[in-house]
């Protein structure tokens, strides 16, 4: 029934402002929609990310959103380091850490979080 559609990713944040400037600005997304006191809708690829305001915001302590990144991985973390993202480190059972880069299974992977908390990542497959 669903498989043919498309899914959006919807994010709770506290303050509009502060996410608008890392979603913008950091992470480099351009808004397509929504813009106002409650809502920003973001494109990113074939998807869209829509960023709202909530009192429940930073209270998922899962991953939220994942990028998709291919060989661009490494450089996106260096990217996003350089611009003041803080990068977390977990201990996962078949990962090794290299630096800020989770690397194991055939993958690579990164995670970090918004100004609200939300966990974030970019994985290489």
């Amino acid at each position: 029934m669903l498989r043919e559609r498309n899914a959006v990713a919807n994010l709770a944040v506290k303050d509009l402002k502060a996410a608008k400037k890392f979603y913008e600005g950091t992470l480099g997304l351009e808004p397509v929609g929504g813009e106002g006191d409650e809502l920003i809708a973001y494109r990113s690829g074939q998807s869209t990310l829509n960023v709202y305001r909530s009192k429940e915001a930073g209270t998922n302590k899962a991953t939220a959103v994942t990028w998709t990144v291919g060989n661009d991985l490494r450089n996106m973390v260096k990217a996003l380091k350089a611009k003041g993202v803080t990068f977390e480190h977990y201990d996962m059972p078949g990962l090794k850490l290299e630096g800020d880069v989770h690397v194991g299974g055939g993958m690579e992977v990164a995670w970090f979080k918004d100004p609200d908390g939300n966990i974030l990542n970019i994985v290489s497959r």
